[in-house]
């Protein structure tokens, strides 16, 4: 039986895992799962080493003084990773957290085949990535096309496989009529899947539906939430007297309503 560990490091990363790992399932039935996951893996019944939450930071601040906790878990995930002993290491986004581990594994066990799933953006800064990634990354998968340039300069075996979240499926239709108004102009809000960046943009875009919530607009605001995180928004936006503002996290339902959204407004990375 071939074993896969699934190393993720955040829910992002995880749903994107989820929607791999299922497609994969359905063509092999005899590969053995282990994961550093969230709640998308667990659904599909893959058990996680430790909760995801742990090593969720974001912000100079929140890393700075997590740092110790972040690094006992990376040692813990190389670790659990060399006992698992793995033919592939699958890891997904987050490479601040998951390329050291995939790094301190590749040296410990070069047997190991490391792909990596979503290239870091090295287009945008520390080009210089590239080269460092190439001695203990196997595989890249790539969520765009023209970021096949970076790694072929540089001999990295690559394959363009598409973004998950604009692939043409099949989705159930569900009743949103009360959530998508023929009055109203809907606005979908995306705050971030991590605790630590949803409580930093939380109160920046509280700020922005009151600036835009007045008499002679009329628009309705729909916080697009995780299951991890629904709770934290509905309680920090209870008291606040908001109008017009609704939280879901059922991914179709956010499929539906961010198609019949004017615009969203969104924090950087996966979304």
């Amino acid at each position: 039986m071939k074993k896969i560990f699934i190393l993720t490091g955040e829910p992002s990363g995880d749903k994107l895992a989820s929607t791999a790992i299922l497609k994969l399932q359905k063509d092999f039935d005899d590969i053995e799962y282990l994961s550093v996951g969230g709640s998308n893996l667990k659904k599909i019944g893959i058990k996680s080493i430790f909760d995801l939450k742990e090593i969720t930071y974001l912000g100079f601040t929140s890393v700075l003084f997590n740092v110790f906790k972040i690094k006992k878990r990376i040692d813990q995930a190389v670790d659990e990773i060399l006992k698992f002993n793995p033919d592939i290491l699958f890891s997904v986004d987050s490479p601040d957290f998951t390329l050291r581990v995939a790094e301190k594994v590749k040296k410990r066990n070069p047997r190991i085949k490391t792909i990596h799933y979503v290239a870091p953006q090295v287009w945008i800064w520390r080009k210089g990535r590239v080269k460092k990634i190439k001695k203990f990354i196997d595989h890249i998968l790539l969520l765009f096309n023209f970021e096949k340039k970076y790694f072929d300069e540089e001999n990295i075996n690559n394959t363009f496989v598409g973004h998950p979240l604009i692939e043409d499926i099949n989705i159930n239709k569900i009743d949103i009529n009360n959530l998508i108004s023929k009055d109203k102009k809907t606005i979908s809000i995306f705050p971030g899947s991590r605790k630590s960046e949803t409580n930093i943009l939380l109160p920046i875009l509280i700020d922005f539906i009151n600036m835009m919530n007045n008499d002679k607009l009329n628009y309705s605001f729909v916080f697009h939430a995780t299951e991890e995180n629904k709770d934290q928004i509905v309680n920090y936006i209870k008291n606040r007297e908001l109008k017009n503002v609704d939280v879901i996290s059922n991914e179709n339902m956010k499929r539906e309503v961010l198609l019949n959204s004017i615009f969203a407004v969104c924090k950087s990375g996966t979304v």
